[in-house]
């Protein structure tokens, strides 16, 4: 109990202790789709739909969760992550073992981190992970200056779209969930980037016509896909993002 009180503290100081201020520049706004911890669905469907849109995702991965099975799907392979990867897609990183930032002291950041980014290049030699995601979307205040030191950015689970002076360590990202959002709600996170020049970052799990609790159906991440199309959205992945914005 007080470490899960420890956790939303951390998290709530989090939000407002910027660790990486930065301005987006003029710029049309643009999207980027992110998948947490693994599912094999994501890089199955969810890759494919993003593809076909002529789009590429941002995976943000566990090392001690692919190609394992859990509650809810079972986790990507090896192969697949490869795939991905000479895809074009992003290969991002969720810590090793999946432990809550709230938890880990500044040495057992340091090892998740390493030990997560030998387990990517043991697969792949030419897989950097460039970016990082809190799992569970807990932040916490202390690990935020040491994450700036590792990743170009740290992205939870705070919705809304980043304008104007946004935290690189703490991006907002918008659930493409089916229990959390409908049709309608996807599109008013566009409407607001579009107007405000922004950049709309959705995260999701796995993809498929049965969902997890923290997953959607391929129609409703068709149905964003192609309410980027129709606003002339690029869909880009989160390092390309950063680029685009001089970060």
């Amino acid at each position: 109990m007080w470490s899960a009180l420890q956790g939303r503290v951390s998290n709530r100081l989090a939000r407002h202790f910027r660790a990486a201020p930065h301005r987006l520049p003029a710029h049309a706004p643009m999207v980027s789709f992110t998948f947490d911890d693994a599912p094999d669905s994501a890089a199955g469907d969810g890759a494919a739909l993003l593809e076909q849109h002529g789009g590429r995702g941002t995976f943000y991965l566990a090392g001690s969760l692919i190609d394992r099975p859990s509650d809810y799907w079972h986790g990507l392979s090896d192969d697949a992550i490869v795939r991905l990867h000479r895809a074009g897609h992003e290969i991002a990183c969720h810590t090793f073992s999946h432990r809550s930032s709230a938890n880990l002291d500044e040495a057992a950041m340091a090892r998740e981190i390493e030990r997560n980014r030998s387990h990517f290049r043991a697969i792949d030699s030419s897989i950097a992970l460039e970016n990082f995601a809190y799992p569970f979307g807990i932040a916490s205040v202390w690990r935020k200056p040491q994450l700036a030191k590792a990743f170009r950015s740290a992205r939870g689970i705070l919705p809304g779209v980043n304008r104007d002076v946004i935290d690189l360590q703490f991006l907002r990202a918008s659930p493409l969930i089916d229990c959390e959002i409908d049709r309608a709600g996807v599109d008013r996170y566009f409407d607001e980037a579009l107007a405000s020049g922004g950049w709309l970052i959705f995260y999701g799990h796995d993809v498929t016509d049965r969902p997890s609790p923290y997953g959607c159906r391929p129609d409703l991440m068709r149905h964003a896909l192609e309410a980027a199309g129709l606003r002339n959205m690029p869909i880009v992945t989160v390092a390309e993002a950063l680029r685009r914005i001089g970060a």
